[in-house]
């Protein structure tokens, strides 16, 4: 048995990528619309993701250190504006409503 070859075997080149969607040594980045802004998403592998936890804007959930996510900031936002979000949190964006964050003993006004 010969062995593997872990090759590429061709594809498309960078030029021939679509537009919106950048890979590099951070995982696929591309432009998606919401809330009438145009906002830069990237996908974050779960290796990439060692030694930070994050909050998900979308549940108030962490992230533990080492899942997979994403980082999502509005296309002319600085580094102050980045996210990351679950990304089940992240395509369910729309369909969640904000919500009020309050302690357990707090009064409900």
């Amino acid at each position: 048995m010969s062995p593997r070859r872990n090759r590429p075997k061709g594809g498309e080149s960078p030029a021939e990528r679509p537009t919106g969607a950048v890979g590099d040594r951070f995982g696929l980045q591309s432009t998606e619309s919401w809330q009438g802004e145009e906002w830069s998403v990237r996908h974050v592998a779960g290796a990439s993701a060692a030694g930070k936890r994050y909050r998900c804007p979308g549940c108030d959930q962490e992230i533990p250190s080492g899942v997979a996510h994403l980082v999502a900031w509005p296309e002319y936002g600085g580094v102050d504006d980045r996210r990351h979000w679950h990304k089940a949190c992240w395509n369910a964006r729309d369909r969640r409503t904000t919500k009020v964050q309050r302690s357990r003993n707090a009064p409900r006004h």
